[in-house]
């Protein structure tokens, strides 16, 4: 199996404070991949440095072979990586169609373009009753279902997903995470960052265990899930 992402000794810092210390990180092409681990663990800062968000302090990040360690956030997306971000992040005062169409700024193939927003609107019928919404307006759920439909529109090779089940209802997060089965089951390939270990682990191929900015475990998502340290720690157990 092809590596689609790779770091190596990946390192983010705060000023002084180390978020992320040395991380070796494969992301397989067609896998879905978490990363879990407690709050403060350094998850979202790993995400982020993935997307030129915040700068590392060493080590590389290569995406289909090439480094895209230093490179801008603008330069990363048009290499196809799609970050959801932790909250959300949809802009309010646009319309949920115009959320969508923001997710396609990189492209120029209209009629494409059209066709995945149907795709969106098929996928997340909510938002089609909501399209001319103001998304600022929306519950939490459905601006989740708008920050991934948003991700989609860019046609990612690599969808990265920071807590998508975070502050929403059970029932709304069990359709959050069905839905990801399903974009993985259509050959995205998914990085997801989630505190809910259960359902991340349900869902996933494999995954690490992230613990003061470190790579502590790593294994099939099966064998993660039942380790039991994993499911004293992380599961309740």
């Amino acid at each position: 199996m092809a590596s689609l992402l790779e770091t190596r000794k990946l390192s983010v810092a705060y000023g002084g404070v180390k978020a992320v210390k040395g991380v070796d990180l494969v992301v397989n092409e067609g896998e879905l991949v978490c990363l879990v681990g407690a709050n403060g663990a350094g998850k979202t800062s790993l995400l982020k440095s993935l997307c030129g968000m915040v700068p590392t302090s060493g080590g590389a990040v290569h995406f289909r072979g090439e480094s895209i360690t230093h490179q801008a956030s603008h330069e990363i997306v048009r290499h196809g990586i799609a970050l959801v971000p932790e909250g959300r992040g949809v802009f309010s005062r646009m319309t949920v169609k115009e959320n969508l169409e923001m997710g396609a700024y990189a492209r120029n193939d209209r009629a494409e373009i059209g066709r995945d927003l149907d795709g969106v609107f098929a996928r997340f019928p909510r938002l089609k009753e909501r399209a001319s919404q103001k998304a600022g307006t929306l519950s939490g759920g459905e601006q989740q279902m708008l920050a991934i439909g948003r991700a989609l529109m860019s046609r990612p090779q690599l969808l990265l997903l920071d807590e998508p089940s975070m502050g929403l209802a059970p029932l709304m997060v069990q359709k959050i995470f069905e839905t990801i089965r399903e974009i993985s089951r259509q050959g995205v390939t998914i990085l997801l960052v989630e505190q809910n270990a259960k359902l991340a682990l349900e869902v996933s191929h494999r995954g690490y265990v992230m613990e003061s900015g470190e790579i502590t475990l790593a294994d099939e998502a099966k064998s993660l899930a039942a380790n039991p340290d994993v499911r004293r720690a992380y599961l309740g157990e």
